[in-house]
């Protein structure tokens, strides 16, 4: 796989294992529409490369992913472009989840949002013990997840605690994703890389079926329970309210926000 010329996400190959990394530590990772475009292309060249046996998803400088940047909701005016830039996520989540081989989140510092989503997307889960994961939204922009993306982190986080953590708008420490087998380990943020290279190398030496098999009846299962379409209402609603430009707005002047409830 040729490297992306861009250094906002990076690519490389070690040994039979491709690292992804989210690379805007001055913002948390937060993912702009280029990554975001960039990690399907790098998802769907993974699967046409029989070399990679295993995918490693991680952030630069202590964070995961933070979400997506804010400033670029402004760009969200009408009813196209909410259920667009939605069905785009959507779409992105589904590449990382369709990439033939074990994907592995490495996570440390925030994850949240859109970095919680991608989490989930992916097959295995480590962390680190500064590790945060959740969707405060309720607290922070008044949107809500899509259908696909509430069942997509559901079937790991579980349907009752991803309610309640979204309704409480809070954080899971690493200590309660371990606990909860949100992440099967925790090791320190130095050795993080070592290990998640360590443990794809694991994977990767497994019957390649069988895990592809195992991935796709999952992707298949949460597809059925969402049909196309359902949420159009909840996204148009949330994302074009009155409630959602204030998040937008309090959010980038760091305030709190007003909520009115339309």
């Amino acid at each position: 796989m040729r490297p992306v010329s861009q250094a906002e996400l990076r690519l490389e190959r070690k040994g039979p294992v491709q690292w992804i990394t989210f690379n805007r530590p001055q913002a948390r990772n937060s993912l702009t529409w280029t990554m975001y475009e960039q990690l399907r292309q790098a998802c769907e060249a993974i699967n046409g490369d029989p070399a990679v046996r295993a995918v490693v998803l991680t952030g630069a400088g202590g964070a995961f992913v933070a979400g997506t940047d804010i400033s670029q909701f402004g760009d969200l005016r009408t009813e196209e472009d909410v259920l667009q830039y939605e069905a785009r996520g959507s779409q992105v989540m589904t590449a990382i989840e369709s990439i033939r081989v074990p994907t592995i989140a490495a996570i440390a510092g925030a994850c949240t949002g859109a970095g919680g989503i991608i989490a989930c997307a992916s097959d295995l889960r480590i962390a680190t013990p500064s590790t945060r994961f959740g969707f405060p939204i309720a607290r922070t922009l008044g949107n809500c997840l899509s259908m696909s993306n509430y069942a997509r982190v559901g079937m790991v986080v579980g349907y009752g605690r991803l309610k309640q953590l979204i309704i409480q708008a809070r954080l899971m420490d690493a200590s309660e994703l371990l606990q909860a087998g949100i992440v099967s380990e925790l090791v320190d943020e130095a050795s993080l890389p070592e290990r998640a290279q360590q443990l794809a190398e694991e994977v990767a030496a497994h019957a390649p079926l069988t895990v592809w098999a195992t991935k796709e009846t999952y992707r298949r299962l949460r597809d059925q329970m969402v049909p196309e379409g359902a949420d159009r209402d909840l996204v148009v609603r949330c994302y074009l309210s009155k409630d959602f430009r204030e998040g937008v707005e309090a959010f980038l002047a760091k305030r709190t926000p007003l909520w009115s409830g339309d």
